[in-house]
């Protein structure tokens, strides 16, 4: 499970990186650009596979690395609409409890079984997202024509989350691991540019690289690699079910998300965020023993 806790840790430096992009005005876009273009480096210097670039296209996996290059922008896209206009305990709660797409595509297709233990430690997991994410000023007032965007961001991560494990688990060898990740970045990085240049282009709007956004994404994409590799890694440990993996990961994200705010940002917590750290650390235990 030391994988499982890497992916966790690197995904909490992650968000400390988006933290810092929003202190020095760091733009969202570029710096996510640069970082899967870092990620993708990441990965094929890494790869102990004998396939060399230009037959990545051939390989069984190829398109489902479209799929999940495409995946990924579309999901932060929606991701950073929802955040616009609902905030973000809607999409703290809308994205992490997308876990349940993933442990049901696992119980159906995998034949995991949900034991009365793991019910109960779901059942509690996402109690706990959505405790540890209320904050007491919340208000529902938003505009309901955008009603159908935290629904989007809850189906698009949890799709996203059992593909990415599943493609991996059905197609990829064992020798093209790393380069079967890196190609997940490398193809959202090409979309991003197509979509700057399109933005550019068509739409005219101004846009330049700023040193600050460069260093942002090779600051964001050295982790982001690492997480997704760690929880890739996780998701192949003998013995241990992909359900199990995806609630723990999810739930311990949040937790450790609340514990970084309380420490390093001096944001205060309710009584409800306590009652949903202490669900959240119940659900793991749970699911870990």
């Amino acid at each position: 499970m030391l994988d499982l806790l890497y992916s966790v840790l690197l995904t909490g430096i992650i968000l400390l990186v988006f933290k810092c992009f929003n202190k020095y005005k760091v733009a969202n876009l570029e710096a996510i650009i640069v970082n899967y273009a870092v990620a993708f480096s990441i990965g094929f210097s890494m790869s102990k596979s004998e396939v060399v670039f230009r037959d990545i296209p051939n390989q069984s996996w190829f398109i489902g690395v479209l799929v999940l290059g495409s995946l990924f922008i579309i999901v932060f896209n929606i991701l950073a609409l929802t955040t616009q206009k609902f905030g973000f305990s809607v999409v703290s709660v809308a994205s992490k409890m997308s876990l349940v797409i993933p442990v049901l595509f696992a119980v159906l297709m995998y034949g995991d079984v949900l034991t009365v233990a793991k019910i109960t430690g779901l059942v509690l997991a996402l109690l706990a997202v959505y405790f540890i994410t209320k904050k007491e000023a919340d208000a529902l007032d938003f505009d309901r024509k955008y009603w159908y965007l935290p629904i989007l961001l809850f189906i698009g991560a949890g799709v996203l989350d059992t593909l990415l494990n599943y493609i991996e688990t059905t197609y990829v060898p064992a020798a093209e691991f790393e380069l079967y990740t890196a190609s997940i970045f490398m193809v959202a990085g090409v979309l991003g540019v197509f979509y700057i240049l399109l933005k550019t282009l068509v739409f005219k709007k101004d846009f330049r690289f700023k040193f600050k956004n460069i260093l942002g994404g090779i600051c964001l994409g050295i982790p982001n690699y690492f997480s997704v590799y760690y929880l890739l890694k996780a998701l192949n440990t003998e013995g241990v079910s992909s359900a199990t993996i995806f609630t723990i990961n999810n739930v311990a994200v949040v937790l450790l998300a609340t514990m970084m705010g309380l420490l390093f940002f001096k944001e205060r917590l309710s009584l409800l965020n306590w009652l949903g750290a202490l669900l959240s650390i119940l659900a793991i235990l749970l699911f870990y023993f």
